[in-house]
């Protein structure tokens, strides 16, 4: 529709109409097969919908008049030119406005000064623009015709289309539909549609399923080619998968679907069975004309409407109420609104009596379903009411100022702010915009074919991010067959928990396989894998996380109280070697073994058995800092302590042949400082570890998938390394002097069962290291463990048990003529 405005004082409205729609009592098959287009009782639906448009204008110059503070003493006037949804008809009635000779003159510029004009007949603001000094729109508008620098006198009463675009993404991520249908009416602005919603919805992991255009032209002479457009569209409403259908188009958009599915299925007379949320952009409105009256709406039960933002107008219901025809001279709108929303026609003056079919005039339109009158204020009346008192409270400026109307009204538009009746604020932004927003509004049908329409939520581009758009889930009364739960519009159903998606080849994003999640990963609803945090652990389903277990080697587990048990026992048995060793220090035996030697010996193994409960129990700051080097000095001792009782038997022996230059060698100061120079080594190896890279205690997270393993960290590897393999030197020296001197005299050799000793000694830490790096946790704390005990119970068994035999067992071998005669 447009509207044409001019500024007339006393003058009264005038209504032009160029065109009139035949009778509306025929069925589909009276189309008028020669002509292309919309079928003329759809346009008929949609003229009698958009009346409501010009009633709202009419409702808005009524309201400025009866003002005394706007406009006192002027009287506004108004024309409407009605372009019939169809694009010559737009052109001829857009010259018809320009033009007031109604003769098309080139390049001539009329007196018109203010155009309120919907943006869905406008292809390009730019062709009004060398006319007309302002221009209002009342429809919403694509992007690329948002720059106020192209066109800078056209105002927008509502915000650009980009913004009901992101409202649409955020209500779908919402809901998580992500197999939707796109339907927009054919041609450039329905292809912009499709180029933009696919990229948007790409972007935000979303697919169209398909896209499908509606044609604005039916070709009734061709039944072929139009029963093959309207199967294509019929079909699309069949996909089980696609519960999600996103409509862009016009005011006659609705009612022409409504047509493709009648004849789609024309016994059914449009109740379908069709399950599916409709999503419809503000261009689109729930029309209908007399011969759809009696089709089922239930369909659009549910539906999800993007509407320009309106509030209720105070008075304007009642101002409906009371509109009859006829009251104003010369006013042929209403009489034909009439005829057309009640289905009938007023009798000629020269007829006598009222025939069936006549309108009275007293007819309500509050008694019409609303698909085919809108008692509520739309967006676009709304819109229209804001747009009439803007341009009023501009002209009041310059009435009120004097100023020249040529040079200020353009300014005082794009500076104008003022509240309606609903008590908003109506401004422009610099954009030339009215900041309004949308609103987000659920349909809910009625068995009499009326609907009523809830808001559910609001676009605000202007709101903080996260803010900007609001949907109230509890509000919504969805179609009946989703009454058990929430719809899905998703091209797979999604992937059990404890799998994820898998892409399939050739096919958009959104279609996938489901497999089940990698090792150490898991899903719950999302469809994709992940790790769990790093004190959890998969469970068997790989559909959760369970806590991770603290695990270290403790002294209530079986284990750790049966090494720590051994390890006392072992201690036990050595101090009582010790006491024996001590009780008979006299003897000949243990005089000839080097008793401080001997007690060094027994001490540190001892102290070796102890310092293996360092290891057991929970790694704490003072534990990691001595265990392993409390280990490595104290073993050192040990083998040094071997070393030195080894090196004194071989040199002994050799000290006693005549002429031996060794005698002056053999004595406690050697064996002395053969222990301390070997351990002093081996401690300061340990004190330059603890002050360079200290061991400390750490979690481990990774080593094993359902423990939290609480260890020591050595802090350095090779000084770890360095303690043991300078300690394997000491006993690798031991068993090669001990294994020379192993063909001494019985009585007094030790070498024999210090080779044997050696040869154990060695084993185990041969074997210590690879076993040490093949496990993890408290098991690798276990084998350290076993190596210390299993090796000092070695040297403790192999050195001492003979010597306890003799001593306690065979005390009558324990003297020195028994020893002389063995080495004679």
């Amino acid at each position: 529709m447009c509207r044409k405005w001019e500024i007339k004082e006393g003058e009264c409205t005038e209504y032009e109409r160029r065109k009139q729609f035949p009778p509306l009592s025929y069925l589909i098959p009276q189309f008028n097969k020669t002509r292309k287009g919309y079928p003329d009782f759809i346009k008929a639906g949609g003229w009698i919908q958009t009346k409501t448009h010009n009633l709202a204008l009419a409702f808005a110059v009524e309201e400025i008049h009866k003002s005394l503070k706007i406009l006192p003493n002027v009287t506004l006037g108004f024309h409407i030119y009605d372009s019939y949804f169809d694009e010559r008809m737009t052109y001829r009635t857009t010259l018809d406005l320009l033009f007031k000779s109604h003769r098309f003159v080139p390049n001539y510029k009329c007196d018109m000064r203010d155009l309120i004009w919907p943006t869905s007949q406008i292809d390009s603001p730019t062709q009004l623009e060398q006319f007309m000094d302002s221009t209002l729109t009342y429809g919403s508008f694509p992007p690329e015709d948002s720059d106020e620098r192209q066109v800078p006198s056209f105002y927008r009463m509502v915000q650009n289309e980009s913004h009901q675009y992101i409202g649409i993404i955020k209500l779908l991520q919402h809901f998580k539909w992500t197999w939707v249908g796109l339907f927009a009416v054919a041609g450039e602005m329905g292809e912009r549609f499709f180029q933009i919603v696919d990229a948007l919805l790409s972007l935000n992991g979303i697919c169209s399923a398909f896209t499908q255009s509606i044609p604005r032209e039916a070709h009734w002479d061709n039944p072929d080619e139009l029963s093959y457009k309207f199967s294509s569209i019929f079909e699309r409403f069949t996909d089980d998968k696609v519960n999600a259908f996103i409509i862009s188009g016009e005011a006659l958009t609705i009612a022409w679907l409504r047509t493709v599915i009648f004849l789609g299925d024309p016994s059914k007379k449009g109740n379908t069975t069709f399950s599916k949320v409709w999503i419809m952009t503000s261009q689109v409105d729930f029309v209908s004309a007399s011969v759809q009256r009696t089709w089922d709406f239930e369909l659009f039960q549910g539906a999800i409407s993007f509407t320009i933002h309106s509030k209720d107008l105070p008075g304007f219901n009642e101002f409906l109420q009371n509109t009859r025809p006829g009251v104003i001279q010369g006013d042929g709108f209403l009489k034909d609104l009439w005829e057309q929303a009640f289905d009938c026609s007023f009798s000629n003056p020269g007829m006598s009596e009222m025939l069936d079919g006549m309108c009275t005039g007293d007819e309500k339109f509050q008694s019409l379903p609303r698909p085919v009158f809108e008692m509520d204020v739309t967006g676009e009346s709304y819109s229209i009411y804001n747009a009439v008192y803007a341009v009023a409270h501009a002209l009041h400026a310059i009435y009120s100022s004097r100023s020249k109307y040529d040079q200020y009204l353009d300014t005082i538009l794009q500076d104008i702010s003022f509240n309606n009746s609903a008590g908003e604020t109506v401004s422009f932004n610099d954009k030339r915009e009215m900041a309004s927003g949308f609103d987000i509004v659920n349909t809910i049908t009625f068995p009499n074919n009326s609907y009523l329409r809830v808001k559910i939520g609001q676009v605000n581009p202007d709101a903080i991010e996260g803010e900007k758009i609001t949907i109230h889930e509890d509000t919504i009364d969805w179609y009946r067959s989703f009454k058990q739960g929430l719809p899905l519009s998703v091209c797979n159903d999604y992937c059990r928990p404890g799998h994820q998606k898998k892409r399939k080849e050739g096919e958009k994003f959104c279609c996938y396989d489901c497999t089940p999640c990698p090792e150490g990963k898991v899903s719950d609803q999302a469809d994709v894998c992940f790790k769990c945090q790093e004190d959890e652990y998969p469970n068997k389903n790989k559909n959760g996380c369970l806590s991770k277990t603290m695990s270290f080697l403790s002294y209530e587990e079986p284990l750790g109280f049966s090494l720590a048990s051994v390890a006392v026992s072992f201690s036990l048995i050595t101090v009582f070697v010790l006491s024996a060793f001590i009780k008979f220090r006299d003897t000949p035996i243990v005089k000839a073994n080097n008793r401080n030697l001997t007690y060094t010996l027994l001490i540190s193994l001892l102290l070796c058995f102890l310092s293996s409960l360092l290891f057991i129990g929970h790694p704490g700051k003072v534990t990691c800092l001595l265990r392993q080097p409390t280990f490595g000095t104290i073993f050192s001792l040990a083998v040094s302590c071997v070393l030195a009782k080894t090196i004194m038997v071989s040199l002994a022996f050799i000290a006693t042949k005549p002429g031996s230059s060794m005698t002056k060698w053999v004595g406690k100061g050697l064996s002395h400082s053969i222990v301390l120079s070997c351990s002093l080594i081996q401690a300061n190896i340990c004190i330059l570890w603890l002050t360079t890279s200290p061991p400390f205690p750490a979690l481990d997270m990774d080593s094993v998938a359902e423990e939290t393993i609480v260890q020591c960290n050595e802090g350095s590897v090779v000084m770890f390394y360095c303690v043991l393999g300078y300690m394997g030197l000491l006993a690798i020296a031991s068993f090669i002097v001990a294994f020379v001197a192993r063909k001494l005299p019985d009585s007094f050799n030790e070498a024999k069962f210090i080779t044997f000793s050696m040869l154990l000694f060695c084993s185990v830490w041969l074997s210590f290291v690879p076993t040490y790096l093949s496990t993890k946790g408290k098991y690798m704390v276990m084998v350290e463990i076993f190596s210390i005990l299993a090796s000092s119970a070695g040297l403790l068994g192999c050195i001492f048990v003979p010597k306890c035999y003799i001593i306690i067992l065979r005390p009558e071998l324990n003297n020195r003529e028994q020893l002389i005669r063995r080495r004679n």
